[in-house]
């Protein structure tokens, strides 16, 4: 573990040769980086009263990139050296080939810090970290006599990143991430449920190990557990959906996100591609990806191009306004990029990736509209989904759910699953309440191979005819 910060440039390059060979990687092209990262990250598991992972990892390394028209040249090493990087600029310039680009214009620059730029890591002992979390272990298990298996993580990184473009300008980044999960599992007459609360964002552990909040997160998890014990088997067919706040819009990240990237729409592959400026929601939805708000889990200063994060209108009061881009996708659809140019790691070329991504809120009382559901599933907890972008078809399984009838909310159900496709579900969006929230701070997005975190959102909102999977028909 170090507390120096990434200087890539003081300790490993003299920037005026790095920028030569990346003015020699990108001559012809339209575009390229250097994109320099350190990465360290700290995770411990406490399972079952034990220990059960204590992994500390560290990593550094460079990508270049050299971009002419729809092709990308990349090439990455864990060696940060003049001699490797001498050895990218070969590889990058097969993309290029005889050139004839136009280099793109630089992004514009920001003093913007959304986040602290203080190790998370370094900043409590592991003693402290093993100790907290046996308290929560302990903690769990008294809350009720059913509580059989507790598991607590505590997960702390910090990403560092330096970027610089064939202009000379250099940006750098400095980004926390942290995160508390717990999970019980409950035993009643044989039977076995389970419950997940967690959270976090990039901000430093102090805050997650104060035992309120810890308390209350062992506490969430063992209500959903408790709820899931009680759960009937849930129903089958076509019925409307009343989704809770908050987590929830992992939905819409899934089922409409992914299909607003300007890559997907580019190539004609999204189920929204050539649709704007048309009606693709009801009215009254506006949906916005928002990198800039301070701490959250999918917020970044920068993106990993180099361009300032924004706050990004996708849809507007059901017509769509625009894509979210990197940088080569906004330049071949002659739009600008929007700070959504995102990679996994210096191994991993960018691509558009969401931030924060949500539904803002409307005037009904949620109490409302869950009172206006005849027959149908208020589902208030999503597990893992499945999309397939081309056609928005999603299938998204629920891990705290509802039976409701005549606008009274009855016994929870298991098994629920929700079968639609987003294009329609956004038109079929009937009731937005006045309870917008964004989830905790515990979403991943995966995309080609590559996870990214990201935050979603949404107020409660009734959509109408949505199939549900259940055991009961």
């Amino acid at each position: 573990m170090t507390d120096t910060s990434f200087q890539p440039f003081d300790t490993h390059l003299d920037q005026e040769r790095a920028l030569a060979l990346l003015k020699e990687a990108v001559a012809g092209a339209d575009d390229g980086e250097l994109f320099l990262e350190r990465r360290r990250s700290e995770v411990l598991v406490f399972d079952d009263g034990r220990v059960k992972t204590a992994s500390y990892d560290a990593s550094e390394g460079f990508g270049l990139r050299a971009v002419r028209g729809e092709v990308a040249g990349y090439a990455h090493s864990t060696e940060i050296s003049e001699s490797a990087i001498k050895r990218a600029v070969e590889t990058a310039r097969l993309a290029v080939g005889a050139g004839g680009g136009t280099l793109a214009d630089k992004p514009s620059g920001t003093n913007t810090k959304l986040y602290t730029d203080a190790d998370p890591i370094a900043g409590h002992s592991f003693p402290v970290k093993v100790e907290t979390l046996r308290e929560i272990d302990a903690f769990a298990r008294d809350l009720d006599p059913r509580v059989v298996q507790v598991s607590a993580t505590i997960a702390a990184s910090l990403q560092e990143v330096a970027i610089l473009r064939p202009e000379g300008m250099l940006v750098s980044d400095t980004r926390p991430m942290t995160r508390v999960n717990v999970s019980v599992i409950v035993e009643d007459n044989g039977r076995r449920e389970s419950g997940t609360a967690g959270g976090g964002g990039r901000v430093l552990l102090d805050g997650l190990l104060d035992p309120r909040d810890w308390q209350d997160k062992a506490r969430e998890a063992l209500r959903i557990a408790l709820v899931n014990l009680d759960a009937v088997p849930a129903p089958a067919g076509v019925m409307d959906i009343v989704l809770g706040p908050g987590w929830p819009g992992i939905l819409l990240h899934e089922a409409v996100g992914h299909g607003l990237e300007g890559d997907f729409n580019r190539k004609g592959s999204s189920a929204f591609a050539g649709l704007m400026g048309q009606q693709v929601a009801a009215k009254g939805v506006t949906v916005l990806d928002d990198g800039t708000i301070p701490d959250r889990r999918g917020s970044i200063t920068v993106d990993d191009e180099g361009t300032p994060s924004g706050k990004n209108v996708l849809i507007e009061d059901g017509k769509l306004l625009g894509y979210m881009q990197d940088r080569q996708n906004a330049r071949l659809m002659g739009v600008a990029p929007t700070g959504n140019g995102r990679r996994e790691s210096y191994a991993h070329i960018p691509m558009p990736r969401m931030t924060n991504t949500y539904m803002l809120g409307g005037d009904a009382d949620p109490s409302d509209i869950v009172a206006d559901l005849k027959d149908g599933i208020w589902a208030v907890g999503f597990g893992g989904g499945q999309v397939d972008i081309t056609n928005g078809k999603f299938v998204f399984s629920c891990t705290e759910a509802y039976r409701v009838k005549d606008g009274k909310v009855g016994a929870p159900v298991k098994g629920a699953t929700l079968i639609g496709d987003g294009a329609t579900a956004l038109q079929q969006i009937r009731a937005l309440g006045n309870d917008m929230a964004l989830d905790p701070g515990m979403g991943n997005c995966g995309k080609q191979g590559q996870w990214v975190p990201v935050g979603v959102g949404q107020p409660t909102v009734m959509i109408g005819g949505l199939t549900v999977g259940g055991a009961q028909a």
